[in-house]
């Protein structure tokens, strides 16, 4: 069944208000009536969601036009479709100052029937697909959420069989001689180590989704500390690259550490797996300022340019064409939640040069955790 729509007729004269309705009145149609600008307002307050109103422009009182401008001042009706209906000649200054008022067309006395129920049934319309539409989103917010919830619950509940495999990995690999079933150890434990950080930032995701932003736990932190760790594990797992880390100033702030080398592992990682490894990756930390410190990691190599606009969006289209490897496409995207959350600000910079540079510039200061 078509669900019914509101429409406000508002003239002073009931004859008026009688024809009108007569040509408007049907079952899928519920027809408001009013006397007076003053009854129209109290029945807007009494009804949501008018999909339409016909207003007279000469009525004691509050004419059309001040109608109008009342319900264009109000958020609940503002957004009502008015045509206005009037007896008066085709004056242009009135039209204007009609439009101005916010009406969508002029209707002039004696009304065409055929006419008036075809601008109505527009509107009608045109109401209806805003109330599916909204209906649609709603359904659609609602199992994004469910989803994202899902995905939360289960990323939490693999991390414990993952412990298992890997606990067990570790203890075949330390228990036997044999160099095959230490290979097999090996190739276990590093699949269940990508794995866990695959589950990590599935999770670090739904914080950021479903809470509102990734939580901090700040305190005392030395970003020089934790650049050199990252860059020491890096280099360990790409021995065949070289890594130069330049550094100046003061770089200790209130932050979290852990949050940060998970930046900065990323961002490494990043320049290490698509940079050019016959050249070196290059980390700058500049601690020169009293109130912010500057990061960043650049590497030989342009990102195409269709691809920019999309590099700090979860699951980013085009990652795997750049030959991203034993991730899901969300690490910039976390990157970029965790440097916010600092309210700090992360940016990149590719094809001005042969190089790609992310910027990040944190604030030394801050206890709030940013919603995102």
């Amino acid at each position: 069944m078509t669900p019914r729509v509101k429409c406000l007729l508002v003239d002073d004269l009931e004859e008026n208000l009688i024809a009108l309705g007569a040509l408007l009145r049907r079952e899928d149609v519920e027809v408001l009536q009013a006397r007076s600008g003053a009854q129209a307002l109290e029945l807007l307050l009494e009804h949501e969601d008018v999909a339409l109103a016909f207003l007279d422009v000469q009525m004691p009182e509050m004419d059309g036009f001040e109608l109008a401008e009342l319900m264009r001042g109000s958020e609940r009706t503002r957004h009502i479709p008015i045509i206005f209906v009037t007896a008066g000649a085709h004056d242009q200054r009135r039209r204007f100052k009609g439009y101005d008022a916010g009406a969508v067309d002029f209707l002039y006395k004696p009304l065409e029937p055929h006419v008036l129920r075809n601008k109505a049934e527009v509107f009608f319309q045109l109401y209806r697909q805003k109330q599916q539409l909204a209906q649609q989103l709603e359904e659609l917010t609602e199992t994004l959420r469910l989803n994202e919830m899902f995905t939360a619950v289960l990323g939490h509940d693999l991390r414990n069989p993952l412990s298992a495999i890997l606990t067990a990995a570790d203890l075949l690999y330390r228990r036997t001689e044999d160099p095959a079933v230490r290979k097999s150890a090996i190739r276990m434990l590093t699949s269940g180590k990508r794995m866990g950080r695959m589950i990590e930032d599935v999770l670090d995701l739904a914080r950021a989704r479903l809470a509102g932003g990734i939580p901090l736990r700040r305190s005392e932190t030395d970003f020089s500390q934790l650049v050199h760790r990252m860059v020491q594990e890096h280099q360990t797992a790409f021995p065949q690259h070289s890594i130069e880390v330049r550094q100046d100033g003061d770089l200790v702030g209130d932050w979290d550490a852990d949050r940060l080398a998970q930046v900065a592992s990323n961002l490494i990682g990043n320049a290490l797996q698509h940079g050019d490894a016959s050249e070196p990756v290059q980390l700058r930390l500049d601690g020169s300022k009293t109130d912010a410190v500057s990061f960043s990691v650049s590497n030989v190599g342009v990102i195409p340019t269709e691809l920019q606009p999309y590099l700090f969006d979860p699951f980013r289209r085009g990652s795997q064409q750049r030959g991203r490897t034993g991730g899901l496409g969300l690490g910039l995207y976390i990157v970029q939640q965790i440097i916010h959350a600092h309210h700090g600000s992360v940016d990149v910079d590719s094809g001005a040069s042969r190089h790609t540079t992310f910027r990040v510039v944190l604030p030394r200061r801050g206890t709030e955790v940013v919603k995102l």
